[in-house]
């Protein structure tokens, strides 16, 4: 039988970070020995005072007394900067037993628990319209989160990375990604569905979030905690039940704020399922202690208040066909004309209400009821979403109708413009993105604003069911390595060719979808940067004691639709090293490309998703930079151009002929990863 795992979850502690450790260390000489505890929700919250920030501040020197190991999340506000940048530095160790788990972290626990994590709130434009997930100086995800989150619950392993087994990445499958516990700022939106608990708050009835339902169907957690967002309340939903994934059980608990009041309605009671896959002692307002048994095999008991799975029935079905034209025969009486909606408009004094209106709030005949002047105001620590400022309501913020740079929509803080970098305007604005045709030209004409990339489309996004995984040949933890379809060098067909087994040419690729490298935010980018560089120097390595050198290269190219990030790595004869600098020149010269004279500073002028780049490394690790102008035609082929014609093979140019049988690429998988196994730095 598993060993149970007792764990303490805890709500928003909002700043309040020692009176949080001095009540946690009471619960668990009460009711302990506890083995970690979750903290949901604003672990900072926004800094009000001096005594807050000095808890930070104590925190993160190792001044504060920490009870039990703590893994806690970002919830409605951005992290404070000091906490970002311990992060980026260890990883997300802020001191000792005190753990930050990122927007779209799993673990694995030493005891075997797998437990995910959501930070951030949601906003349904920068969801589907940020080209990057945000990072923590945001409060949004992204659906490159949510992508992300997904993408980390494929390994099978019970490994603490999650992307260290290639063979469960290769072998992945629905039942590879489910999870123990997960933890969320927001609700499922269809989490309230078949419940009889009474909710604390009506407004709750309407704020979850219908983007989660999706990842939690694919996941399964057998524990969800949720902050409830601004007003954190207690709520604890009955056990529902997963059919097809043998009974599993899942339980959805919603915390309260550490200190906050205490929810409207009857208090929660004390409950103990007599299942024995989690057994819950004494769950309180702001927090929740409970037991599980990880790896638990086998069918599990259904509880006896189970409802109706939520998820499973409420998931999205297939549209109904669409209603024919207008001018078409119908079905029983012929070519009859159908029905209009009768219309609402009554004619009247322009800016009144039609004769016959009352304001349902103050019963007046002179205004409609969005301008009533006894409209609620916004209650105590509301913040608008737009502008980021208390006082009113989004519907009555000043900036709501705000005009950005290009005439269109204002985008709202964090927002950054796929195409261009610019967070002056959106996507759908952008004067590159829609090949600069002036406002009224795009709004008036057929085509619209280029459509996104969604993970199920991205060619790199380890979550795509058609990534060709067959091809990745190692992994780590934050890039993989592939070979690519059609590579530059022969193989199979020419084997004369070879001189790195499996060919050699091979995309070192971020695990997280960023359009370029220079759009990683700060905080992620140096784990990936370092990350890339070692499988760099790995190639290089390994190409030297085949008698070959590496040259690499990149196009970081801000597309309308938005791309993922890679580098390219070919192995070259070593004969041919020190003319690549003269091919990619030369070639450059009969196309207009021409190489900046300060590399760095050419890359700097990028920072931030400013600029789009083309950049080569040499076999000497000289590097060459050209800087992509906008409207100035760049084939992103003029890289393997380059090569295909210093190494005489022109036909290689065109990927597309060079693609192999899977099973000739399996091949060259396979005997590439034994050649480099000695090199790899991902283990």
């Amino acid at each position: 039988m598993a060993t149970l795992v007792k764990i303490l979850a805890v709500g928003s502690a909002a700043g309040s970070i020692s009176d949080l450790f001095a009540k946690v260390k009471t619960i668990d000489a009460k009711h302990g020995k506890f083995d970690l505890v979750l903290c949901t929700g604003d672990f900072f919250g926004p800094v009000k005072d001096s005594e807050e920030e000095n808890d930070t501040s104590k925190l993160l020197s190792g001044e504060l007394e920490v009870p039990i190991d703590c893994y806690i999340m970002q919830g409605e506000y951005p992290l404070p900067e000091k906490v970002i940048e311990r992060f980026a530095k260890t990883g997300g160790e802020l001191c000792k037993k005190v753990f930050l788990l990122s927007k779209s972290g799993i673990i694995t626990t030493a005891n075997g628990l797998r437990i995910a994590c959501l930070g951030g709130t949601y906003d349904a434009n920068i969801y589907s319209s940020a080209d990057a997930a945000p990072g923590f100086l945001s409060p949004f995800f992204t659906s490159q989160t949510m992508d992300r989150l997904l993408s980390n619950t494929l390994a099978k392993s019970a490994s603490n990375q999650s992307y260290k087994s290639l063979a469960s990445i290769q072998s992945s499958s629905s039942s590879s990604q489910l999870v123990d516990i997960l933890l969320t700022n927001v609700w499922p939106s269809a989490i309230i569905q078949f419940s009889d608990a009474p909710l604390p708050l009506p407004e709750l009835a309407s704020s979850g979030v219908s983007v989660l339902d999706e990842t939690i169907r694919r996941i399964k957690p057998r524990y969800h905690f949720a902050a409830g967002g601004k007003s954190p309340q207690f709520w604890e939903r009955e056990p529902y039940v997963w059919d097809a994934d043998e009974g599993r059980v899942s339980r959805f608990i919603s915390l309260g704020a550490f200190g906050g009041e205490p929810p409207v309605g009857k208090k929660p009671r004390v409950h103990t399922p007599s299942v024995p896959l989690g057994q819950q002692l004494m769950p309180f307002q702001w927090f929740y202690a409970f037991s599980i048994a990880p790896n638990t095999p086998g069918p599990a008991p259904r509880p006896a208040n189970a409802t109706k799975n939520p998820l499973q029935e409420f998931a999205p079905r297939l549209a109904k066909r669409p209603h024919e034209a207008a001018t078409a025969d119908n079905f029983i009486f012929g070519n009859v004309r159908p029905p209009t909606k009768r219309s609402r408009i009554v004619q009247g004094e322009p800016g009144k209400p039609p004769p016959g209106y009352k304001c349902r709030r103050c019963e007046s005949t002179e205004h409609f009821i969005n301008d009533c002047p006894d409209r609620a105001q916004p209650p105590e620590g509301y913040v608008c979403k737009i502008c980021q400022t208390p006082g009113h309501f989004v519907r009555d913020c000043p900036t709501r109708d705000a005009l950005g740079d290009t005439g269109g929509k204002k985008p709202k803080p964090g927002y950054v413009c796929r195409a261009c970098g610019s967070e002056l305007h959106l996507l759908e604005d952008c004067l590159v993105a829609n090949q600069r045709q002036p406002q009224h030209e795009r709004r008036g004409g057929k085509r619209g604003p280029p459509k996104e990339i969604g993970p199920d489309e991205c060619w790199f996004c380890l979550s795509n069911p058609n990534l060709a995984k067959h091809l990745i040949v190692a992994i780590g933890s934050e890039c993989y390595l592939t070979l690519p379809k059609g590579q530059i060098i022969p193989t199979q067909s020419s084997a004369d060719h070879v001189v790195v087994p499996g060919g050699g040419h091979v995309l070192i690729v971020p695990i997280t979808h960023y359009p370029t490298y220079t759009t990683i935010p700060t905080e992620f980018a140096l784990p990936i940067v370092e990350e890339t560089e070692k499988f760099k120097s790995a190639l290089r390595a390994m190409y030297a004691k085949h008698g070959a050198a590496g040259v690499t290269f990149e196009v970081g190219r801000l597309s309308a639709k938005g791309g993922h990030a890679h580098v390219q790595s070919v192995p070259v004869p070593l004969k041919l090293k020190d003319k690549v600098l003269e091919a990619f020149i030369q070639e450059g010269r009969q196309f207009g490309i021409d190489f900046e004279e300060d590399p760095d500073a050419a890359m700097e002028s990028c920072a931030n998703g400013r600029g789009s780049y083309f950049k080569v490394e040499l076999p000497d690790g000289q590097k060459m930079v050209h800087l992509i102008k906008d409207h100035v035609p760049f084939s992103i082929q003029f890289g393997r151009q380059v090569l295909v014609n210093l190494m005489d093979m022109p036909d290689r140019s065109d990927w597309k002929a060079c693609m192999l049988p899977e099973e000739e690429d399996k091949a060259d998988a396979q005997a590439f990863k034994a050649a480099f196994a000695p090199f790899d730095p991902s283990g």
